[in-house]
């Protein structure tokens, strides 16, 4: 289990998609990421095929767009990514120690799922072109998808381009059963259809699986939930998948429903036990 300061864990929980003026760019403090993520929201209506109980987002904040300015969203990218030192000049931020200064990725997550967006391919290739610009060569660009359109062709064309030049995909798997998925994400698409695109791109190259769990109504996942969702796991594994890193994590903002509460680390813990026999790096975060 990750541990840190309380100015560090309180500089965690904050995930506003909102900074200063700009529209599409905002820096985050993360936990996962080990330092300063630079964000890239290709959702700034807010628009999302899943309607996950634990979101984070908040969605009753006036929008400031709709679609993607290219002009605007590469002033802002170039901007934040020359002058990130400036991101510390927060009150609240300005205790943060110097390894997690350092821009540890571009990443595509925003205020819904990122490869919806039309802009996504050309955004991925200002990400790429902008990190070359900048010298930031341990840098990644990072996709938070929830894996429903890993299989578009322009989304295949745009996970190959990242290949080269330090992508990484980070796909979302937040249970083992058809029935617990639809309670806690909402979607669009069945479960079936979401692990199909995951062996994909985890066939193509390894990716991160990014898992949270949470209390419902005062009860934990069930034991056989996370038995189905290690299960899930084991399945890609079985049929070719690479999996690089599993990421089991908790609540660390306010979600969108009141009946959703945060799991103890030792629950958390548990779960990434369960994980670990497969073989595969896991990390929990509370």
């Amino acid at each position: 289990m990750e541990t840190e300061s309380d100015s560090t864990r309180n500089a965690f929980s904050l995930h506003s998609r909102r900074w200063r003026d700009f529209v599409y760019v905002y820096p985050v403090v993360s936990r996962r990421s080990k330092g300063l993520s630079i964000g890239v929201n290709l959702s700034p209506e807010g628009g999302c095929n899943f309607h996950c109980i634990y979101c984070q987002v908040d969605r009753t904040e006036p929008r400031r767009a709709r679609g993607v300015d290219f002009d605007v969203l590469t002033t802002e990218l170039r901007d934040l990514l020359g002058n990130h030192d400036r991101v510390f000049d927060d009150s609240k931020l300005r205790e943060i120690p110097s390894e997690l200064r350092v821009v540890r990725d571009i990443a595509f997550s925003g205020d819904g799922e990122p490869t919806i967006s039309p802009a996504f391919p050309a955004a991925v290739g200002l990400a790429a072109e902008l990190r070359s610009e900048f010298g930031l060569a341990d840098t990644k660009i990072v996709v938070f998808t929830n894996a429903c359109y890993l299989k578009k062709p322009s989304v295949i064309q745009t996970l190959a381009f990242l290949d080269d030049h330090n992508g990484e995909v980070w796909a979302k798997l937040d249970a083992g059963t058809q029935a617990y998925y639809e309670l806690v994400n909402g979607p669009s698409h069945p479960l079936t259809h979401v692990m199909d695109n995951i062996l994909m791109a985890a066939r193509a190259r390894p990716i991160v699986i990014q898992s949270l769990f949470m209390r419902i109504r005062g009860e934990p996942p069930p034991a056989a939930e996370i038995e189905a969702y290690v299960n899930r796991l084991r399945w890609l594994l079985d049929n070719g998948g690479r999996l690089k890193l599993v990421q089991t994590y908790a609540i660390a903002r306010r979600p969108s429903q009141s009946f959703v509460s945060e799991l103890s680390p030792e629950e958390l813990d548990a779960i990434a036990d369960a994980v670990r026999p497969l073989g595969v790096p896991v990390e929990a975060y509370v």
